[in-house]
């Protein structure tokens, strides 16, 4: 069941993943990509607010210890520079490249994860991740 529910999660990801992409790239069209990067987190911000209320999941921040406050903190940073850097380059560049190239970061969280968390991966997992690397240099230096 576990199994189920995050490859199901992950998979609704992916789609909207994809649909960020695409609608950011036509919404892009006649404003600065910052500027837009702003917008799209008020949005954000506005509806995971109404999702947290109806849902009565709200708690103090103050409440939850200071290494959790310090991780989401650091997640948080890392989201809003990666979105910076995502609008910029689908400012410029086709979204299907930038969207690519952006996938990298799979390759990346699974070095991650094994460095940082101790994660174990099979080599089947490692032959999967290194051809998504494989596909990003395909994309980044097509000619």
């Amino acid at each position: 069941m576990a199994t189920s529910q995050w490859l199901l999660w992950a998979s609704l990801s992916a789609v909207f993943a994809a649909l960020t992409a695409i609608f950011a790239k036509v919404g892009l069209a006649g404003v600065d990509s910052d500027f837009a990067t702003l917008l799209r987190t008020f949005v954000i911000v506005a509806l995971l607010a109404l999702f947290v209320a109806a849902t009565g999941k709200w708690r103090n921040p103050a409440t939850l210890p200071a290494s959790t406050l310090a991780f989401l903190t650091a997640s948080a940073l890392a989201t809003g520079a990666s979105w910076v850097c995502y609008f910029r380059a689908l400012k410029v560049g086709p979204a299907s490249n930038v969207a690519a190239v952006d996938k990298l970061s799979v390759l990346l969280v699974a070095v991650f994860a094994f460095v940082f968390l101790g994660e174990r991966l099979e080599l089947r997992e490692w032959c999967g991740i290194a051809l998504i690397g494989i596909g990003v240099v395909v994309f980044a230096f097509k000619s």
